[in-house]
């Protein structure tokens, strides 16, 4: 067995977008790996058979991650560009999504049907009827309604215009997207005998999420329509497809909904929250909407934990594509998170709620299907795998990560338990150096999560392992403002840098009582987006660390405010004020104040395309260090944006893994 390798990271195998047949006979999950050589992941299609517990490949070349089961269980649709004169057409800026159809029986797969837009969400309503979403965008001509020569000369002006940005609303970009100005996801009709599209929703509406009936003749979704500011509200809609009529149903009420689907005839079942006591971070909770009297019951008024998982790891890559929530029968299925771990659970038309699957660790993607029930995880120090549960038990499909836990030596996180106030216990723990010498001082890197409202749990993180291969102990945390406890534990809103920063400094002692092995004179401090607004402040108001690393951080509340894709609403909600109620106690929260403070050497780790946490946050503050003499160092990533530590290029996160460690080195060692 060896330590963990910094490049291990290319090596494992991320699992996402488990999904059912109709009939539940068979699964199909999306394997992705990183290649170092083209600095690029590659994505294909693999089969799970329920019935003879056997995994295949689908697909071979590398780029397939997104795909629906039609409805006849034998074929599954997936979008894909596979010929030289799509690439060509792609390349010279024409906006379309290329579809094929793939037998699960083997062969190839075969082309299907085309549709002039870049398609976001589609469901199959009959064999020659689809549903669909695709971002478009009012200031560009709609390239299916001209002719060729005056699609060429569209084209042509599209590359010009490539030059200039214009600007006329807010958010006008978003992290991993780019410039989003006047962008919508609208709902269509596509009829493949005809080729025909049916526009059904306009320019200035937002669709979300949606969901058919069982009948497949009615739609509901979500949606916002605006001008100049994207609101943190939507509203809910019903659409015939017979008589093309919609209906909103929602009540008349300021209200911020997420998943929506039929309970029956005349209920909707949906999740969302008014934000009035907790703003944007509140849990939603399940409520039913009549249809009829468009009225709303809320179905948990005394649920409160986060639905979906946010229990962090670097090793992950891809997404769900069925959701946090889905619906099997009489109930919804959905995943929350709960203390350190995320767990599925199941309701009723009547709110009652149990759970489902009781194992710790994370759920990452799940599909339920009559009696079967898949997932995809990581359990214990294990990198995902996919996994069936029956009887209450859960066992593993696949075996991609084995060789991590032969090959590896790992350090298994001890847990601590601090209380920091009055009933206030903070979860926590502490990972031993591997080939630990308990007559050795160590040095220790404190490790801080993003959100902040996610979690710390006991699963793999490359870096940490990769940093206790390297002879450091690693210390992390869930402070007040982490997710898993409730609503009134997560809200530290117009509390950034107090009750959160005395969590983490109390922790940092006890762990330094405790774990005598740690050398108290050699410890560094690293975190990223909330965690590096974190180690932003703790730099700034202590001098107790011996080098320090923010990543994608936040230095000033001003300039994340006017600059970010969620800026204007963010700051607002987080410190309950605006750069025009009360500019003194924005600047009060900025680490950027206390600059002038600073002793510690620190590394800034930014991406030129972050858009949630801009690049300007990095640079305001590595140029304050420089400024008063303080050692810093800043290394920017071209082509990255906010997702750099856990979906970068490969080559780009063995580089900030290398920045960061070379930095503890230089100071910690």
């Amino acid at each position: 067995m060896t330590k963990t390798k910094i490049d291990d990271i290319a090596r494992y195998t991320f699992l996402s977008g488990l999904l059912h047949a109709p009939n539940g006979e068979n699964a199909c999950f999306v394997v992705h790996e990183g290649n170092i050589e083209d600095n690029d992941y590659e994505s294909n299609i693999w089969m799970y058979k329920t019935k003879e517990d056997r995994y295949l490949q689908l697909t071979a070349l590398d780029k397939e991650s997104n795909y629906i089961w039609l409805e006849d269980n034998e074929h599954i649709l997936f979008p894909a560009i596979r010929d030289k004169k799509d690439r060509e057409k792609q390349e010279e800026g024409e906006a379309f999504t290329q579809y094929y159809k793939l037998s699960i029986h083997g062969g190839e797969g075969k082309k299907a049907f085309r549709i002039p837009k870049k398609v976001s969400q589609i469901k199959e309503i009959d064999k020659d009827t689809f549903i669909f979403t695709a971002m478009d965008n009012s200031t560009m001509k709609d390239l299916s309604k001209l002719s060729e020569e005056e699609k060429k000369k569209e084209l042509k002006n599209r590359k010009e215009e490539k030059d200039y940005e214009v600007l006329d609303e807010i958010p006008f970009w978003s992290n991993g997207k780019g410039f989003s100005n006047k962008d919508r996801n609208r709902l269509y009709l596509y009829h493949r005998g005809t080729e025909e599209i049916e526009k059904l929703t306009d320019e200035y509406t937002n669709v979300g999420g949606l969901n058919l009936n069982d009948d497949k003749n009615r739609v509901v979704y979500t949606a916002s329509t605006y001008k100049d500011k994207m609101p943190l509200t939507n509203e809910v809609y019903l659409l015939d497809l017979n008589s093309k009529e919609t209906t909103k149903v929602s009540p008349e009420e300021d209200f911020n909904y997420g998943y929506v689907n039929f309970m029956s005839e005349n209920q909707i079942i949906c999740t969302g929250k008014d934000q009035k006591t907790y703003g944007l971070n509140e849990n939603p909770q399940f409520h039913l909407i009549d249809i009829n009297e468009k009225s709303r019951t809320n179905l948990t008024p005394n649920f409160d934990r986060n639905m979906g998982s946010s229990v962090g790891s670097d090793c992950r890559y891809g997404g769900s594509l069925a959701g946090a929530i889905q619906k099997e029968g009489d109930h919804l299925y959905f995943t929350i998170t709960e203390g350190y771990s995320s767990y599925l659970n199941r309701i009723d038309i009547e709110g009652n709620i149990e759970r489902v699957v009781e194992t710790t660790g994370s759920i990452d993607d799940y599909s339920v299907k009559s009696s079967s029930l898949l997932l995809i995880g990581l359990r214990g120090l294990n990198l995902q795998e996919l996994y069936r549960v029956e009887d209450d038990r859960e066992e593993a499909v696949t075996s991609f990560n084995q060789w991590v836990t032969v090959d590896r030596k790992l350090s298994i996180p001890e847990g601590l338990k601090v209380k920091t106030d009055e009933g206030i216990e903070i979860d926590g723990w502490v990972m031993k150096p591997v080939n630990f010498d308990e007559n050795k001082k160590y040095p220790a890197i404190l490790n801080i999560h993003g959100g902040p409202k996610t979690a710390y749990g006991e699963n793999f993180f490359h870096e940490m392992q990769y940093w206790t291969g390297e002879g450091y102990a690693v210390f992390f945390c869930n402070p007040r403002g982490s997710d898993g406890k409730g609503n009134a534990f997560a809200d530290i809103r117009g509390k950034y840098g107090t009750i959160d920063y005395e969590d983490i400094m109390k922790f940092t002692d006890e762990v330094l009582d405790k774990f005598d092995f740690i050398d108290e004179k050699r410890v560094g401090v690293t975190g990223g987006s909330y965690g590096g607004f974190m180690t932003n402040w703790i730099i700034g108001h202590n001098d107790r660390f011996k080098a320090a690393v923010s990543q994608r951080s936040i230095a000033n509340w001003f300039s994340k405010f006017n600059t970010t894709d969620i800026g204007y609403f963010f700051v607002e909600d987080q410190n309950q004020t605006t750069p025009w109620e009360d500019p003194d106690k924005l600047w009060e929260q900025s680490p950027l104040k206390y600059a002038d403070k600073v002793k510690t050497p620190t590394l800034f780790i930014h991406s030129e395309e972050d858009y949630r946490c801009w690049v300007v946050e990095g640079l305001q503050m590595y140029t304050a260090l420089k400024y008063h003499g303080v050692e810093a160092r800043m290394c920017m990533f071209r082509g990255e944006n906010h997702e750099l530590s856990r979906s970068g290029k490969p080559k780009h996160r063995v580089r900030r893994l290398e920045e960061i460690t070379g930095w503890f080195n230089k100071y910690l060692k």
